[in-house]
């Protein structure tokens, strides 16, 4: 039978996904052993989530830290956008002073989770058993022992977000795990995040760690078909890569998207696309509008990790 191009993407998927078996963040790793091969030598790993406030995108975050560390040596984890909170929880997994739980209660709120607090926990866990070799939470302001102060527009962020991940790197050597929201981590040129405003287009923080670390940066991104976060989320429009990323009946898996691929595959890989960001103030009536665009799937990202349904995450606020 003849696959036709529109279809060809759902089947390739199909073909190449690894299905992820377990959704417990400090259950066995095994079904995360294809990452080996897809991060290579990279040095540093970044986690783009379409939606921060989900237990499995979270959940799967922690999972791929903790193969990271324990399979091939990364040592930092980079916490998007919160500077201040990041230098206590860095002493705390350090040395064991304070009280995580206190400490998240006043980071941002997508990181007053139970989630994160569990990867703190894992984390100080990790060094008391490894005090030798231990990891940390980066933090440039704590290296310089200054704030920078706020930037005055969204390209300014993205650049002081990589700046910050370059020079972590060059003080600390370590191999790193950037865990933040999509619309940041994707290697984008030409990133746009509305179709109202077309000319409104940044360069991503992502693209920015591209052009510096080259090969040795893996993309990831973090992404699911419909379920609820602080909300309900429907299904995504039929023409997000969102929608082809959900035509399978697989649950959960991971996708590296450099597998061997016909061409209809690589038309879809390397057409624009869109794709669904769920912030705050999340409105499904405004997908249209309201999406991540400006590049193709190749270009943002090397991995896919694809969740069917999503749950909300725990929050520490209640």
């Amino acid at each position: 039978m003849t696959t036709s191009r529109t279809d060809a993407p759902s089947r390739w998927i199909h073909q190449y996904a690894h299905p992820l078996v377990t959704f417990d963040p400090e259950g066995p790793l095994a079904d995360l052993a294809p990452l080996r091969n897809m991060v290579r030598d990279a040095n540093l790993v970044t986690l783009g989530a379409s939606a921060r406030d989900t237990y499995e995108l979270s959940a799967v975050s922690q999972r791929i830290f903790r193969f990271l560390v324990e399979a091939l040596e990364f040592r930092s984890l980079v916490l998007e956008g919160d500077d201040i909170t990041s230098i206590a929880l860095d002493e705390y997994v350090r040395t064991g002073i304070g009280d995580p739980r206190a400490l998240l209660a006043g980071a941002r709120s997508f990181w007053r989770t139970r989630e994160l607090l569990d990867v703190v926990g894992w984390m100080r866990r990790h060094n008391e058993q490894n005090p030798a070799d231990p990891v940390r939470i980066a933090n440039v302001a704590g290296i310089s022992r200054r704030v920078a102060p706020l930037p005055d527009n969204l390209g300014d962020i993205e650049r002081l977000l990589a700046d910050n991940t370059i020079r972590w790197h060059e003080h600390t050597g370590h191999k790193i795990v950037y865990w933040g929201g999509m619309a940041h981590m994707v290697n984008g040129r030409t990133r746009a995040l509305s179709a109202e405003t077309p000319e409104d287009v940044d360069r991503s923080a992502g693209s920015y760690l591209r052009e510096h670390f080259g090969s040795d940066h893996r993309s990831v991104g973090l992404t699911f078909h419909h379920g609820s976060a602080s909300y309900a989320v429907p299904a995504p429009p039929a023409d997000f890569v969102d929608a082809t990323l959900g035509s399978t009946d697989m649950d959960a898996y991971l996708l590296d998207l450099h597998a061997p691929s016909p061409d209809p595959v690589r038309e879809w890989l390397n057409r624009p696309a869109k794709t669904r960001l769920v912030g705050p103030a999340y409105n499904p009536a405004e997908d249209a509008v309201r999406h991540l665009s400006g590049g193709s799937l190749a270009e943002w990202f090397d991995v896919i990790v694809h969740f069917q349904e999503v749950t909300p995450a725990h929050s520490l606020d209640v």
